[in-house]
């Protein structure tokens, strides 16, 4: 219904136009007997209405502007003040003529005249009966027409169904006004008020809702049942209307005074922190602003940092996007973009540095050096991907410490041992609640510059789940030709580690997938001889330990004979973790007496060590005599550094069986079936005869059964064991050997040689013989390590055997 027109018992007081104006009561059934008796004037001055339509009994407000119409209603009021209203066709119409009106319109009386400050006139009407316009008479100085009645067929007092219709047009008048907020509920009164049946169709008319057609062709309608139909119809439709209407408002009003609510509260909380001497949000970005004006970045980049702040601006400050949006331009702003430490080319510090650090890691420390050098001299350079694999303990992660010392460069490490979640490299998706950016963005901030040392600690540890694969992520991250733009997903930008110094660390290149171990230069290192290890614990290992238990050189002191002790009776190792715990057992025991004031030696003896180590645990093998038949030394290679084994062997009665024990892997086992056939073969080279072989069964045993052994290295080995059986004659004393055999006489190359050299002059070994291509890896190792050893490099298995086995008899040799 409409918000304009409405009239209630209030809104009909003329109280506001005439103070002692009386209330105009609604219509009575009495009231509306009387009007229809009245009789019609014959002529009427027209009074044409813009934007409204006059019903019978209704009274309505009309504000006149126009000069015919003030003049008509002057003339009127100071005359009987009945006038004909009737509606214009077009409201734009200044000066409406005979065909610009409606024909049908309503007789009315003219209530109160005001005039208003601005010269117009505000007239109260209330309908009497309708009319139709017959002719109209004048035009000047207003419209004159003569008018008919219009009879209006009314219904019966007994029609029930007229009746239910207009019981439903008031019960729909209430709801309406009850669902329309501009309608002031006291209406209601005036609705349950009307008692005449006509009249509250004439009123609910009226004020509906509805366009000046559509109310003139109800007032046109003669039958009062059809026109209360036709009311009821459009007071449906504007129920429904209503009713989706508001159900629209009340969920954008949800919205809006949620939305309110929070703006309010975020106001009060601004005001708060404001007097708190906090920090306020608007304040927070214009400082984001400031301090962005101090980044050296490109246009890219800070084209995308202006987006983004601009983005956190239109964001509510309590939406759980803003503190993201917040955390990621915070990122964004502390990154060290463009930001470079300056390189130290001063290579003999650099050597002196290292050297100082670390002792023996020549191929590492020579690495580093070159690196330095080409750095130098080009200065733009690519910083290269190092892949440091070994043993355990042998001080791969350390020197990463060392070459950013020795640079000048700030130093990163991340242990990725375990690590199987691709977004742990890549970072996570800013969707993401509790998204962070990945380990190499979020180290490369906390370094501050984005060209420092980076240690990718245990790369061989790294497994795959149904989160990704991590390695694959590291793909993009170790190749210098893709690096420059690292994508981090949190970051949504490319990050230039072109610059970034990465050293991976590994103890088992096996592991490593193909693709990622073909990105890095692999720099092996293999363990210390015991002389480097007696030097690093001297050097390093001891004072560190002293400092930590604090004691100074004054209250210990540790000869190398005595470190010596330490380390070939209570390790077995490549590297020196557990050197450094004996130690550290050893220092611990001199600080307990210090600090109970007990005597004890300053200077460590080997009773000593003793004492407080126990009994050594893993004295080394010495080699053993050579008074029994097929009993070889041999030289192996092991994850904690070379050791030497003894090749047993055992003739029996039997029918040419040969039996393997010593927990052997296939290639050991395989590797004494070729010496044996080989043996066969070539029977009478060796001055034997080969179905004297077949008569017999041969065990081959590797003593310390309970360690696994593999490999093709114990060929010779098991070779000249099984010769030195079958001809009973000794194997030249003091002699240890490593090799490969093929079934065509030929002795293959072996690795581990280094480790396998040291641990045969451990064992007092004076003679060694190894595969000719074998003499460049002596010709690395320093010559103080190799003093006293010979070196037999053969080609054939042939020379082995003329090396090896000699022309006298073992004793209590047997008769085959």
């Amino acid at each position: 219904m409409s918000k304009h027109n409405i009239i209630t018992l209030d809104s009909l007081s003329l109280q506001e136009f005439d103070n002692e104006a009386e209330l105009i009561p609604l219509l009575t059934p009495e009231d509306e007997e009387e009007m229809s008796k009245e009789e019609l004037p014959l002529s009427l001055p027209i009074l044409p209405l813009r934007n409204t339509v006059l019903f019978p009994g209704v009274v309505i407000p009309i504000t006149a502007g126009r000069d015919k119409s003030i003049k008509l209603i002057n003339d009127a009021n100071a005359g009987n003040k009945i006038i004909g209203v009737v509606a214009q066709k077009n409201e734009a119409d200044e000066d409406p003529t005979k065909n610009d009106i409606h024909p049908v319109g309503t007789v009315a009386k003219i209530l109160r005249v005001l005039k208003m400050p601005d010269g117009n006139i505000t007239v109260i009407l209330q309908g009497k009966k309708r009319f139709e316009i017959d002719t109209v008479t004048t035009e000047v100085p207003y419209l004159k027409a003569s008018v008919k009645e219009v009879e209006e067929k009314r219904p019966k007092k007994t029609d029930t169904e007229f009746n239910a219709i207009v019981d439903s047009i008031r019960e729909l008048a209430i709801e309406i006004i009850k669902e329309s907020p501009n309608i002031p509920t006291e209406a209601t009164f005036a609705i349950k008020n009307i008692e005449s049946q006509s009249f509250l169709i004439n009123f609910v008319s009226s004020n509906m809702n509805l366009s000046v057609k559509e109310k003139q062709d109800l007032l046109s309608i003669n039958v009062l049942k059809d026109r209360a139909l036709e009311t009821l119809r459009y007071m449906n439709v504007e129920l429904q209307k209503l009713e989706l209407k508001n159900d629209i408002q009340s969920k954008v009003r949800f919205d809006l005074d949620q939305q309110q609510r929070e703006y309010f509260l975020h106001q009060q909380m601004k005001t708060i922190q404001e007097e708190l001497g906090g920090v306020s949000y608007e304040q927070e970005i214009e400082e984001m602003r400031q301090k962005a004006k101090t980044k050296s970045w490109d246009e890219k980049t800070a084209k995308h940092f202006e987006k983004e702040i601009s983005k956190l601006q239109r964001t509510n400050p309590q939406s759980p996007d803003f503190g993201i949006q917040r955390n990621y331009l915070d990122l964004f702003l502390e990154l060290p973009w463009n930001i470079f430490s300056k390189d130290n080319f001063d290579l003999k510090r650099a050597q002196k540095i290292i050297d100082k650090d670390h002792f023996g890691l020549e191929d590492v420390k020579k690495r580093i050096i070159e690196h330095l050098a080409v750095l130098k001299l080009r200065n733009d350079m690519k910083s290269p991907i190092i892949c440091l694999t070994g043993p355990p303990g042998v001080g791969k992660t350390s020197i990463g410490k060392s070459i950013a010392e020795a640079l000048g460069r700030e130093y990163v490490r991340i242990s990725l041992g375990g690590l199987r979640d691709e977004a742990e490299i890549r970072g996570h998706r800013k969707t993401y609640i509790g998204a962070m950016p990945g380990r190499i963005i979020q180290s490369l901030k906390k370094a501050g510059t984005s060209n420092p040392v980076f240690v990718l600690d245990e790369i061989d540890k790294l497994s795959n789940s149904h989160q990704g694969d991590p390695s694959s992520a590291l793909l993009e991250v170790l190749d210098p030709e893709q690096n420059s733009e690292f994508y981090d997903n949190f970051l949504e930008m490319g990050y230039d580690l072109s610059k970034v110094m990465f050293i991976a660390t590994s103890n088992n290149m096996a592991t490593i997938q193909p693709a990622l171990k073909d990105r890095m230069e692999v720099i092996r290192m293999t363990g210390y001889t015991i002389e480097e290890k007696v030097e690093i614990a001297r050097q390093h290992l001891f004072p560190k330990q002293l400092k930590e238990h604090g004691l100074t050189p004054k209250d210990l002191s540790i000869g190398k004979k005595q470190l010596e002790k330490i380390v070939e009776g209570y390790t077995r190792e490549s590297g020196v973790r557990s050197l450094e715990q004996k130690i550290a057992q050893v220092i611990r025991n001199a600080a307990k007496s210090v600090a109970m004031e007990e005597e004890y030696n300053k200077k460590v003896t080997d009773e000593d060590i003793v004492k407080i180590l126990g009994a050594p645990k893993l004295e080394r093998d010495k080699s053993e005599s050579n008074d029994v038949a097929g009993v070889v030394t041999g030289l192996a290679w092991t994850s904690v550094g070379g050791d030497i084994l003894f090749i047993e062997s055992l003739i029996s009665a039997g029918k040419g069986n040969l039996t393997l024990t010593g927990n052997l892997g296939t290639v050991m086992k395989e590797s004494a079936t070729i010496a044996l056939e080989y043996i066969k073969a070539n029977a009478e080279l060796f001055g034997l005869e080969a179905e004297m072989i077949s008569k017999y069964n041969i065990h081959l045993h590797v003593p310390e059964g309970a360690t696994p052994k593999d490999g093709p290295s114990a060929g010779i080995a098991m070779l000249t064991s099984l010769i030195s059986l079958l001809t009973q004659k000794k194997v030249k004393k003091s002699l240890a050997m490593t090799g490969e055999i093929t079934l065509r006489g030929k002795v293959l190359p072996v690795g581990g040689i280094k480790e396998k050299i040291l641990a045969a002059k451990r064992a007092n070994i004076k003679e060694i013989i190894l595969c000719h291509e074998n003499k460049s890896d002596i010709n690395e190792i320093k010559p103080e390590y190799i003093e006293g050893l010979t070196f037999h490099y053969v080609k054939e298995m042939s020379e082995v055997i003329e090396v090896a086995i000699t022309n006298q008899k073992v004793k209590n040799a047997k008769k085959l």
